[in-house]
């Protein structure tokens, strides 16, 4: 695994042996050798919680564990590439669950529903809306729209007293929602969480009814008309982003009470 800093110094790590307990140790200790301290004090600055951080730029993250996913898949396979990921996933920091993503990330023509009970699973271990939204942007939802059968697990994360899995029965619902799909669902799963005053949760709503607002504006028009009286604020602002500012300007006012 190596790392090309700006100064073009490379960190590189022995060939990949051993377990999948093994491999991921051998990733981490290269992700430590090869950050960057100034680096991880500046990511501080998008995150409430205090994190823990190497300090890597995304794209030279991305390039080495590429490296790492090519060597594995050829000499070991995707099952055993599946094992250093949950390890990965399993680490305090940021840079190690990022890159258990990266390793997986733009296979799901190999995910099974095997692989998507694993990436719930995950969800207990995310801290930080970095490891949620990596995790169900790029690996759950994508499977969500593959198999539109998975949407009734989805929609029971509604339900979590977990804020991480309420979040993530938004966010698992983008990438179908961007190809028209799961209106009705997305109607539903925003009434149950209009009320939900965790602005995690309302981020993760109001990105969802923006990208049907995006996708069909016909549709999601009406429906944050409908509801502008009593959804969050946040959720509102989040959702009009995209639209036209006139349409925009009568979401945002309040109806008057009569």
């Amino acid at each position: 695994m190596r790392r090309a800093s700006r100064t073009r110094n490379r960190v590189a790590v022995e060939k990949l042996t051993g377990s999948p307990a093994n491999i991921a140790a051998q990733i981490r200790s290269a992700l430590k050798r090869g950050g960057s301290a100034d680096h991880a004090a500046g990511v501080q600055q998008f995150f409430k919680e205090e994190i823990k951080s190497h300090g890597w730029p995304t794209a030279d993250l991305r390039r080495a564990v590429r490296r790492c996913r090519n060597e594995i898949l050829r000499e070991r396979g995707f099952d055993f590439l599946t094992q250093v990921a949950d390890q990965l996933f399993s680490g305090p920091v940021l840079e190690e669950k990022i890159a258990a993503i990266f390793l997986l990330e733009n296979l799901d023509a190999k995910f099974t529903d095997r692989e998507f009970a694993l990436f719930e699973s995950w969800l207990d271990r995310i801290t930080i809306w970095s490891d949620h939204d990596s995790l169900v942007h790029d690996l759950i939802a994508p499977m969500v729209a593959a198999k539109p059968a998975r949407i009734k697990k989805v929609l029971s994360w509604a339900r979590s007293k977990n804020r991480w899995h309420r979040r993530a029965a938004c966010v698992a619902l983008i990438r179908g929602t961007r190809a028209k799909m799961f209106f009705s669902q997305v109607v539903k799963l925003s009434d149950a969480l209009l009320g939900d005053k965790d602005d995690m949760v309302e981020k993760g709503l109001g990105w969802l009814l923006r990208e049907a607002a995006k996708s069909d504006a016909k549709q999601a028009v009406p429906y944050l008309m409908k509801i502008r009286g009593s959804a969050p604020r946040l959720v509102l602002r989040t959702a009009c982003e995209t639209l036209p500012a006139l349409e925009k300007k009568k979401i945002m006012t309040k109806p008057i009470q009569k």
